[in-house]
């Protein structure tokens, strides 16, 4: 049996006329020899999920630094509700999913350690873009500075997956507003749980419109894209969708993500990311060897290994190179 030639015919018949089909790729920079069993964008996902990045995504924060809890989401579980939002979406619309999932997947592989507050130290520092490092990561950095040789479509998505993205595909529209969908539902969830802020607390012009529990403002959000996007060349929400969505985003930026008890360490891990780039810009010695051999301006290798490192270990090499040690004469 063909099963590639039978998936082709499939995704003919079956999907949308506005989906990406995989025998219609761009393609890769280097091609490959075709899979007996899976589409490019089915190699795409799955050399993501085996990639180091990836893995490292389960140290990195998602919004709350260091939380006392085992529930709280990290940027690994964030990837993980992305995808799924996004092959629900996905499937309902009849795009893609295997390129929408491998694009959930990939898409936040360039964020830094202590999440946005990584993000803006290293932005303050040198010019700096989680999208557009997620896209250096899959070019450059994986697969021991080769790069992993990601299709077209794939790539186009992670670098546009953020709400001022131009993506090419639908399916990374797709990913695009499941990002949002995710996030902002998870961390109200984890505000709540860490006690920043109580379900009242929610304006009731929000939760009016998008739902008053955190699996009901999913279903609504999720239910109201593909309303608004079925048999459309767009992926879009209804105006009051879309303006509740916006608003309750707002709130979460005046109660939680700025100002709030559980951001007040950010203001250490951005000294100490901002200490780490200074120090390995003057001491380029000390950048290991496969960041260092590059061929990119020193800032651009320190702000490649400082993004590259997960919370905790990014807390050891501050500890290597600026906290003093005991002494022994022995």
């Amino acid at each position: 049996m063909n099963y590639i030639s039978y998936i082709h015919e499939f995704e003919g018949k079956y999907l949308s006329k506005y989906a990406c089909k995989s025998a219609d790729t761009r393609g890769r920079e280097k091609p490959l020899e075709p899979c007996a069993l899976r589409t490019e964008f089915s190699r795409d996902r799955d050399r993501i999920i085996h990639c180091k990045s990836f893995r490292r995504l389960k140290h990195k924060t998602q919004v709350f630094l260091s939380p006392e809890g085992d529930h709280y989401r990290t940027r690994l579980t964030h990837t993980l509700e992305v995808a799924q939002i996004a092959r629900t979406v996905s499937r309902a619309l009849r795009l893609n999913e295997d390129l929408t999932e491998a694009i959930a997947l990939g898409h936040d592989l360039g964020h830094t350690p202590f999440g946005h507050a990584g993000e803006r130290a290293l932005g303050d520092c040198y010019k700096f873009d989680h999208a557009e490092q997620g896209l250096r990561v899959v070019d450059v950095l994986e697969y021991d500075f080769k790069g992993m040789n990601l299709t077209f479509e794939v790539r186009d998505g992670i670098l546009n997956h953020t709400s001022r993205g131009k993506p090419a595909t639908l399916e990374a529209a797709v990913v695009s507003y499941a990002d949002r969908i995710a996030y902002i539902n998870h961390d109200i969830d984890d505000a709540v749980r860490g006690g920043i802020i109580t379900p009242s607390d929610i304006p009731v012009e929000f939760t009016e419109v998008l739902g008053k529990s955190h699996g009901a403002r999913i279903n609504n959000m999720i239910t109201d894209v593909v309303a608004n996007s079925f048999g459309k060349p767009q992926i879009s929400m209804s105006a009051n969708y879309k303006a509740a969505m916006d608003g309750i985003r707002d709130f979460m930026f005046r109660n939680v993500y700025t100002g709030s008890l559980a951001k007040a360490e950010e203001a250490k891990a951005v000294t100490m990311l901002k200490s780490l780039f200074e120090f390995f810009v003057k001491n380029p010695q000390q950048i290991p060897a496969g960041f260092g051999l590059l061929p990119a301006p020193v800032e651009q290798k320190v702000c490649d290994y400082i993004a590259s490192m997960s919370d905790r270990y990014a807390v050891s090499i501050f500890e290597k190179y600026f906290l003093p040690k005991g002494w022994d004469r022995e």
